[in-house]
């Protein structure tokens, strides 16, 4: 979540030589719709929701990874107006949301992670349908699930003190069935804090890592293939758009790339400092980037 491990959030400083090139960039698209000052704390993650065609957005709202109990899941509109600021609310309704990040939808269920868990909530309603536990994670960031209902989610491997994020080593990505089995597909510092998961129609899992500028996948056997490496670092969110690019959020360059099929990367927009988990809209081909430390998100339309 912070490009440099050693500064907190509020002390993030946004550098960079690809803001005058991303700024280039931005400009050959749309105007982007920003909202802001709507009650967010801290969005982590944006998802679009075709079924509600609607977007959830995670607020860590505190201190990343702390056991405080006041996460909450905002539901907002196309057009930018908050429907339901705490719709699934900690502390509410028997809910438990401590640190929420990454999300995922499978059938009517809405997939959260939290720290060491991952949270079920009822798609529609909101309501909590149960927990799973990942025993010895540091840190679970980012959520996919692929056609078959199976979730992946990521482990970045570390631990938030008081000088920020260090690493722990438990680096992973891990399997988890329908009927809540949890598996490892690959673990180990080699994966380099993996952070934006994203499973892909080939069965392998796109995964962008945090602590390198390198996107590689993850096959069957959990073995890192596809190894791109892109010109800024930090990087934390991954979608994949109608005509099959890859965009990628970083932290470092406050920048989206986009990496086309052959591992070319230019940069799509700039000047989004504390780029976190984005989110893509289908429908309306659009990236969602939640800008984490200033409470505010950032729609981008590519078309």
């Amino acid at each position: 979540m912070i490009p440099n491990k050693k500064l907190a959030i509020q002390m993030l400083v946004v550098s960079g030589s690809l803001i005058a090139t991303a700024a280039l960039a931005q400009a050959r698209l749309p105007a982007p719709v920003p909202v802001a000052n709507v009650g967010l704390a801290a969005p982590e993650s944006v998802l679009y929701d075709a079924q509600s065609d609607q977007y959830l957005v995670s607020n860590v709202n505190g201190t990343p990874l702390a056991q405080d109990n006041n996460g909450y899941i905002s539901r907002v509109s196309p057009e930018g107006k908050v429907l339901d600021l705490k719709w699934i609310q900690s502390g509410v309704g028997g809910v438990t949301l401590n640190s929420p990040t990454g999300m995922t939808v499978v059938g009517n269920i809405l997939y959260v992670a939290d720290v060491h868990s991952i949270r079920k909530f009822d798609l529609k309603t909101g309501k909590p349908r149960g927990n799973i536990t990942v025993p010895g994670t540091s840190f679970l960031n980012d959520l996919t699930s692929d056609a078959a209902g199976t979730v992946y989610a990521s482990d970045m491997g570390a631990v938030y003190g008081a000088q920020g994020f260090e690493p722990a080593g438990t680096d992973a990505v891990y399997k988890i069935s329908r009927s809540g089995r949890v598996s490892v597909l690959a673990r180990g510092t080699h994966l380099k804090e993996p952070n934006g998961v994203l499973a892909l129609p080939s069965g392998k899992i796109q995964t962008v890592s945090f602590a390198s500028n390198e996107i590689y996948t993850l096959d069957a056997a959990g073995q890192i293939g596809d190894v791109v490496k892109l010109p800024g670092g930090a990087l934390d969110g991954v979608v994949s758009t109608n005509d099959g690019r890859l965009l990628v959020s970083s932290w470092e360059t406050s920048s989206i790339y986009a990496v086309d099929a052959q591992g070319s990367a230019s940069v799509l927009a700039g000047k989004l400092p504390s780029p976190a988990d984005i989110g893509w809209d289908s429908k309306r081909e659009r990236v969602m980037t939640p800008i984490l430390s200033e409470n505010r998100l950032v729609f981008q339309n590519l078309k």
